[in-house]
């Protein structure tokens, strides 16, 4: 161990889908875990995963390591857990999850507003609501528990009740903007008194235990850290002042809760330069131990107060799997405490190397839970490799962050469990049914055809998989890892009995020797171009650069009229090839749409680069010059216009439907092709008959209807397929 308290060399690193076997178990004995006795005899024989052994918490027996830690999905409505909520945990806990933690940061107190659609447990009209769910939970076998929180600086002022921020010290925190008021003491003994009565309302709930946020910068950090506390009373300066307050929390809430129900807290083991040290995370780890006031310490690493720390605490793809790893072990070390956590565990090698390292306890897989809430039993079946991978999108962190719900990238059942099942039904009658492409949309919706039992035949154009994922894949090597999604499909479309047929680029007679009942056309969309004034033929598109169809030049100007990945990444992938680059876009900023955790990566590669960032600016026209292309670009307010001479104009606009199939077979279709939009939303059959003499209906689906993203092409195909 060194000084800092890290691990020296500690490898409980686990690289991307790495780890788990080959691993030695190191079980470290805290009070009330599985014996060393019991865990070497139920390996004996190789019989038992790991992750598969029980956890004896307090009271509580836990059914296996893996649980959902504390998380916002953004689907309460009037801050409380009604059915879209209750149906999503319900969902983990008919999956096998041990634990499942609802309420991330969920307000105790009315100047503690939501920010991103939390629950708020600051009065006693939730606990009907609480008892509803943790009704849900234990009826399939687990455990449910919610995070409790006051924001403090965290959140906005400017909503509900129009109440100041409050925090240890007024400064302002960047990433929710709001100027705090300084806590007078009244203030402190209001909020110790709202944190002990929302645990109460957990207990009242039914609820196994309450956490408490400590991390983050949520009210109790904002008190023990030095660079968020500025206070010279009893309450700031010293170690022991900072760490008062959230003492007389725990204090509170001990009394208020007893003895007898499971308390924990969720603190960062580092804060960023400034904040806590490990040596200070370890020593309140020890104190919190010592006291008995905690059972639990779901351990983070980092903080949130900027999208940048948000981005390392919340690791987007591409970053290393587990890689806070040994700062929880090093922590876990020195601390006598069960220790949960949840940082990019993505996998279960990953989440098996954690725990057999001795990295943890309980693995917390939130991500991974929301690609596939039934992780458990595909691992208690034998099925692990048919678990849908989370790749690090983080759409669904994303959405939240601009206000929106929670959402995976390539499930679109997850959040919508009233509507849609994870698993697809049976059919009632079997069809015929043809797929025209092999993108995400048209995999998924042979997959769930299939799976619902109809026979499958799959057409695809191109001699890879993956349609535009492949050209996203190659644009850096963090977006390789969507590739996981497309691989995925095809291996349990295949699984599923669907004939795909790669290299078939298919017209409508190829389609109709097939004789279908059904046809969805899936065929994707090709590269838009903006309108320009002239030159829209000397420029190229963000395809023909990441394909390799053209080669970067020296001095390019990317145009962005889009405003997603596409151009970002190709202006990385031009970047990392030698190029100069521009990017000029109409918005206010570059990337607009590129939100959360994923736009700070990009950015600091576009600065280290030293690439132009010029918002506001529409492209006019590009002309020949006599050093290379003279791009014009105009000030979207102004009108004023400028000039750049360049070698390579790359242009980002979406995509326009690749719809030739669809229109060819479209007036011999029963339905029109037509898309019953009410029973679509609603989930029922799609009934439309538009032409009594066709033979086929017609669908299509994703960017061969509209110009959108990889969700949208996966909830068309999931809708339309469960409506034959």
């Amino acid at each position: 161990m060194s000084e800092d308290g890290t691990a020296s060399g500690c490898e409980c690193f686990a690289p991307h889908h790495e780890g788990g076997a080959g691993h030695k178990h190191h079980s470290l004995l805290f009070g009330g875990q599985v014996s060393r006795d019991s865990l070497d005899g139920a390996r004996a024989g190789g019989s038992v995963d790991p992750l598969l052994e029980p956890f004896q918490l307090k009271h509580l027996r836990l059914r296996n390591r893996i649980v959902s830690t504390s998380h916002e999905s953004a689907y309460a409505e009037d801050g409380k857990p009604k059915l879209r909520y209750q149906l999503y945990h319900e969902e983990k806990a008919k999956g096998g999850m041990a634990l499942t933690m609802i309420g991330g940061s969920a307000n105790v107190a009315i100047d503690s507003p939501s920010s991103f659609g939390q629950l708020s447990i600051a009065d006693d009209t939730i606990i009907p609501y609480l008892r509803q769910i943790a009704d849900r939970v234990h009826s399939h076998g687990g455990a449910i528990m919610s995070q409790i929180t006051h924001m403090g600086r965290r959140t906005t002022w400017d909503t509900a009740d129009w109440l100041p921020t409050v925090s240890s010290s007024p400064l302002r925190e960047q990433a929710h903007r709001s100027f705090p008021k300084a806590m007078e003491e009244f203030d402190i003994r209001r909020a110790v008194r709202a944190y002990a009565d929302a645990a109460r309302r957990c207990k009242e709930g039914g609820l196994d235990g309450v956490e408490i946020s400590a991390h983050g910068g949520h009210l109790i950090e904002q008190f023990w850290s030095p660079r968020m506390n500025r206070r010279t009373d009893r309450y700031g300066g010293s170690f022991d002042n900072r760490v008062r307050f959230a003492f007389e929390v725990f204090e509170a809430v001990r009394a208020e809760v007893g003895d007898d129900y499971i308390v924990g807290i969720r603190m960062s083991a580092e804060e960023p330069e400034g904040g806590v040290t490990p040596q200070d995370a370890i020593a309140i780890g020890q104190r919190l131990a010592a006291s008995g006031l905690v059972d639990f310490i779901s351990v983070s690493v980092g903080s949130a107060t900027t999208d940048v720390e948000l981005a390392q605490q919340i690791a987007p793809l591409g970053s290393p799997l587990g890689e806070h790893l040994p700062r929880v072990k090093a922590f876990k070390q020195k601390v006598g405490l069960p220790i949960i956590h949840a940082g990019r565990i993505a996998d279960l090698p990953t989440a098996r190397h954690a725990l057999q390292e001795g990295c943890l306890d309980l693995v917390g897989m939130v991500r991974a839970h929301i690609a596939d809430p039934h992780i458990v039993r595909k691992l208690e079946a034998g099925e692990e490799d048919r678990i849908r991978p989370c790749v690090g999108a983080s759409y669904c962190i994303n959405r939240i962050y601009i206000g929106r719900d929670g959402l995976c990238l390539h499930n679109p059942a997850t959040g919508r469990e009233e509507l849609i099942p994870h698993v697809a039904p049976a059919a009632e009658n079997s069809k015929k049914v043809v797929v025209v492409g092999g993108g995400p949309a048209g995999l998924e919706a042979a997959r769930v055809c299939a799976e619902s039992g109809h026979d499958v035949t799959l057409l695809e154009a191109a001699d890879q998989i993956g349609g535009q994922v492949q050209l996203a894949a190659r644009a850096n090597d963090r977006q390789k890892e969507l590739l996981s999604i497309v691989n995925w499909l095809e291996s349990e479309a295949r699984r599923l009995g669907v004939t795909v047929r790669r290299g078939s680029y298919a017209d409508a007679d190829d389609v109709l020797a097939l004789a279908p009942d059904v046809v969805i056309n899936a065929t994707g969309g090709l590269p838009a171009a903006p309108e320009l004034a002239a030159g829209g033929e000397l420029t190229v598109s963000t395809w023909d650069v990441l394909s390799g169809e053209v080669a970067p030049g020296r001095r390019v100007l990317v145009f962005d009229d889009h405003g997603g990945d596409q151009a970002l990444s190709t202006a990385e992938r031009l970047i990392e090839a030698g190029s100069a680059v521009e990017i000029v876009t109409p918005d206010r900023v570059v990337g607009h749409e590129v939100k959360g955790v994923l736009y700070p990566a990009y950015l600091e590669a576009f600065y280290r680069a030293g690439a132009r960032l010029t918002p506001d600016h529409t492209l006019r026209e590009v002309r020949r010059g006599d050093d290379g292309l003279v791009a014009v670009i105009g000030n979207d307010y102004t009108s004023e216009t400028s000039e750049r001479v360049v070698d390579q104009v790359v242009v980002e606009h979406g995509t326009v439907p690749n719809d030739e199939v669809y229109l060819e077979l479209k007036d011999a279709s029963a339905n029109l092709g037509e898309v019953d939009l009410d029973a679509l939303a609603a989930g029922a059959p799609q009934q439309l008959v538009n032409n009594p003499d066709g033979t086929y209906r017609l669908y299509r689906i994703g960017d061969a209807v509209a110009s959108r993203n990889i969700h949208a092409a996966m909830y068309d195909a999931r809708r339309i397929a469960l409506s034959i």
